[in-house]
């Protein structure tokens, strides 16, 4: 029987990145994410936050670990994951259930001129980053630059057509 486990998060980060590496070198970020909800009774707005941890590994460690600061808006996609173990005081079972991240988009401003994400006036240029190095992305193939003078330049001259 197949399964799925996937995740899909838009939140904003509760706390600084932290990160670590494992005995063999291996990049480790943890980050804790808020979602709100809104929703209404009786015409009374409310809201609900989520709070959600969630672990990054490898270079996406890193870079987010690099990038990201407490408060900015990303979005994750990732996988549940369940962690039990014993608690040394009372001697029962416990459990907690997190995300491992996979891919991350920056979202929204780092801030004017602050590093290679701000720029512009306004703080929003390259403001959406998006990483996920596991997954290596193929770059579209574009034809080359039409040149001479042949019949489809000639074409392409007269019509309004955007693509």
């Amino acid at each position: 029987m197949a399964s799925v486990n996937k995740v899909i998060l838009i939140g904003n980060l509760t706390r600084d990145p932290e990160l670590r590496y494992t005995p063999k070198q291996t990049a480790v970020t943890e980050v804790g994410l808020a979602c709100n909800r809104r929703y209404k009774v009786d015409n009374d707005l409310r809201e609900e936050v989520t709070y959600i941890d969630i672990t990054f590994w490898g270079v996406q460690a890193e870079t987010v670990a690099k990038y990201l600061e407490k408060g900015r808006s990303v979005y994750v996609e990732g996988r549940l994951k369940l962690d039990q173990w014993d608690d040394k005081e009372t001697g029962k079972k416990r459990s907690k259930l997190s995300v491992v991240g996979e891919v991350c988009q920056f979202l929204g401003s780092r801030g004017q001129g602050e590093g290679p994400m701000g720029g512009g006036e306004d703080g929003d240029a390259g403001s959406s980053q998006r990483f996920a190095p596991q997954q290596p992305q193929q770059a579209a193939a574009s034809p080359p630059p039409a040149t001479g003078s042949g019949p489809l330049q000639d074409d392409a001259e007269e019509d309004d057509i955007p693509f």
